[in-house]
């Protein structure tokens, strides 16, 4: 390459004069960490919201303490505001976010020089599923206690989100005893390995190698748990159906459902109870079902169980519609607003839906009633609310899941509900405030 020596000869014209880098200098200007930042950074509010958390459960498992030996822990605020961040900024991977720990400021103002990795990131976000999931109850129980919030219209919806299996991953149980009986064949063949000192590896390869070959063994065991799941619940549906049943080999929990474009993929069904007035997701589930019949019970006993209340009026889209789960609501004091299946069709039929049919309990045929008055008609237009927090938490790229099983896979749903509710928080005490002024 021509230096600029060279090129000065060549064209006959001075020397050219330039600046150029001499890193052995020191920094005149090496400022701070929280100079990072400017001051309306959104990730101040977001440590301002850890900071407000309770975090005595989390404390209360570290086992290092002032006076004895061990290495300090790390801040279980750190690790909180950490994934608080990434999940507003839509980060699910935890190798993502310990690299942006050190390039990106906010991430590195957060840790404040306390240096993390990928395994503490990724051991924190699922390891502490209750923790998460009485903080959703604390700012919930907050919220209406500040009078923000209250129980008198709520909608429930479910939500599929894509599982970390692959389609390719589901196997009926011959390829599953047969993958089983490698996995236990190659443990074997590994303890005998290290047993006999034909390798010599570190500590760490030889307790890797050990959890990845026991893990596999665990998951097709659990996989063929499932499987036998399935084929009860197939054969239930379809006599000698359930030889057809398969499972996952990675992610046994998982099940194939079908999506909102129409396809079916490996998949879990999320749900969320969400105050319709103030978008407040007030209960959450996590399962492994297609289908969202049944699950309207189970969710209003969750919130009366959790909040100490129950809702005044609840509203469900059609695929909530069992009449077990309505006559059940109703008996608790709710009243329920979902669409009456194939109202249509009975109408072009001649036959009025929204009459007591054969065999219906009185608040079942309540309920047909109420769906065919014009107010009905009008109050179920505000149902279509209760799909906002959904979109949000999509746009918060909860699109597929990196992790596996009913346990993790709700403790990471946990995190994208704390986050939407403590900036729902935000937006309704503003909202308050600038109401009395």
């Amino acid at each position: 390459m021509m230096d600029r020596q060279q090129l000065a000869e060549d064209v006959e014209r001075p020397v050219p004069r330039v600046r150029r880098p001499d890193r052995s200098q020191a920094d005149p200007n090496p400022g701070s960490i929280d100079e990072l930042i400017p001051e309306d950074h959104p990730v101040r509010l977001v440590w301002e919201l850890v900071e407000g958390l309770d975090m005595t459960g989390l404390y209360a498992k570290i086992r290092s303490v002032e006076g004895h030996a061990g290495r300090p822990a790390t801040d279980p605020q750190i690790l909180v505001g950490l994934w608080a961040y990434a999940t507003m900024e839509g980060i699910a991977s935890a190798r993502r976010l310990a690299k942006l720990c050190y390039r990106d400021d906010a991430f590195k103002w957060l840790r404040g020089g306390v240096d993390v990795n990928y395994h503490t990131l990724a051991d924190f976000r699922t390891d502490y599923g209750e923790w998460l999931e009485q903080q959703v109850v604390d700012v919930v129980a907050v919220l209406m206690h500040e009078g923000l919030i209250d129980l008198n219209c709520v909608g429930q919806d479910g939500m599929r989100v894509r599982a970390s299996a692959g389609s390719g991953s589901f196997k009926r149980e011959a390829k599953l005893e047969e993958r089983l009986q490698e996995a236990q064949h190659q443990w074997e063949h590994l303890q005998q390995e290290f047993e006999n000192g034909a390798t010599e590896p570190s500590a760490r390869e030889r307790a890797a190698r050990q959890r990845a070959a026991r893990e596999r063994v665990e998951r097709l065991e659990r996989a063929k748990e499932e499987r036998k799941k399935i084929e009860a619940g197939r054969e239930a549906r379809k006599k000698g159906d359930g030889q057809q049943a398969r499972a996952s080999m990675t992610d046994p929990e998982a099940r194939r459902m079908k999506m909102g474009d129409g396809g079916f993929r490996p998949a879990y069904n999320l749900q969320f109870a969400t105050t319709l007035d103030t978008l407040v997701i007030v209960g959450v589930d996590v399962i492994n079902a297609g289908s969202d019949g049944g699950q309207m019970e189970p969710m209003v006993e969750q919130i009366e169980t959790q909040q100490g209340a129950l809702p005044g009026e609840y509203y469900v889209d059609g695929s909530f519609s069992v009449n077990d789960d309505i006559d059940h609501v109703a008996q608790r004091g709710v009243t329920v607003y979902a669409p009456v299946k194939d109202a249509e069709k009975k109408k072009r039929e001649g036959k009025d839906p929204y009459a007591p049919q054969k065999g219906d309990v009185p608040q079942v045929a309540a309920w047909r009633q109420r769906m065919g008055t014009e107010e009905a008609k009008v109050k179920y237009r505000q149902r279509s609310k209760c799909e906002w927090p959904n979109a949000m938490c999509r746009n918060r790229n909860l699109q597929q899941f990196t992790v596996r099983g009913l346990t993790k896979v709700k403790a990471a749903v946990l995190w994208y509900v704390l986050v939407h509710n403590l900036l729902r928080m935000v937006v309704l005490r503003a909202q308050r405030a600038s109401a009395v002024e």
